[in-house]
């Protein structure tokens, strides 16, 4: 069944057991302004809430991924540098504020989020970028950890997602400089899972991919990682042990089987 929401920010649409997350400011190349926050936050939540979704692609309308926050939108509303203050108000399960949950309430998903990144990618942009699962990057994409460039430092929820993704001094070079880097470069880098010409396209297939897979084992693997990395490694592997037992003989996981053994698609019950 297909489904199509469309916000003032973002449009939402599902199709096949994956939904496609578009941002559409393409004048402003997905600029962040306020509405653009709380449309992206409305947008996972809406996907969270949808039946039967298994994955997420998350792209940007027009020539840009996101290029980040728009600073003279922000001047313009009359409060100046204080008009940031309406990003504040914590809530949700990280204590995130409005600013960070377009990232991380991606990563608080149960489903794979993946990015497709082309054109800019900046700041805040990349940081929602992070908040996925899995990036794939046009090779000429141009990505940057920006916010140095403003006399600030990154705070859209990138200490719950950087640190996991590269090495610190990697981390650290791209923070206290604000260099950009190419889809390529940044493969190499360990800041994007993979390049491909057309990146919306080659998420599309993996979520298509993953959807076509037990919902139960994804969800499971999804929480696996994300409570576990790091983690003690006691805490992990009682984790692991838990999670499989739960798995262990249930409708999805034997229809699984059946599909292996019978080389045929498997037929999966979604979780409510």
């Amino acid at each position: 069944m297909s489904t199509a929401t469309t916000g003032e920010r973002t449009r939402v649409e599902v199709d096949d057991h994956f939904a496609v997350v578009t941002l559409t400011r393409p004048e402003k190349h997905n600029a962040l302004d306020a509405a653009m926050f709380e449309g992206i936050v409305a947008a996972a939540a809406e996907v969270a809430a949808t039946p039967g979704v298994r994955a997420v692609v998350l792209h940007g309308e027009g020539k840009s991924f996101c290029s980040g926050l728009d600073v003279a939108s922000f001047m313009a509303s009359g409060d100046g540098v204080a008009g940031f203050n309406v990003l504040k108000d914590r809530e949700g399960p990280r204590d995130a504020n409005l600013a960070q949950r377009v990232a991380t309430d991606w990563l608080d998903l149960k489903v794979p989020v993946i990015a497709a990144i082309h054109g800019n990618c900046f700041g805040g942009g990349l940081q929602i970028a992070l908040g996925a699962d899995i990036r794939i990057a046009a090779p000429d994409a141009v990505l940057s950890v920006m916010e140095v460039r403003w006399g600030l430092v990154p705070d859209m929820g990138i200490t719950q997602v950087l640190p996991h993704i590269v090495r610190l001094d990697v981390a650290k070079e791209l923070t206290f400089t604000g260099r950009r880097v190419s889809g390529t470069e940044a493969q190499e880098l360990g800041l994007v899972t993979r390049v491909a010409a057309d990146p919306l396209a080659a998420a599309r297939e993996l979520a298509a991919e993953i959807a076509g897979r037990s919902p139960d084992s994804v969800r499971a693997a999804k929480r696996l990682y994300g409570e576990t990395w790091p983690a003690p490694a006691a805490d992990a592997l009682v984790l692991e042990t838990e999670l499989q037992t739960s798995l262990m003989g249930s409708p999805n996981q034997l229809a699984a089987v059946v599909a292996g053994l019978s080389n045929q698609p498997a037929e999966f019950t979604d979780p409510d």
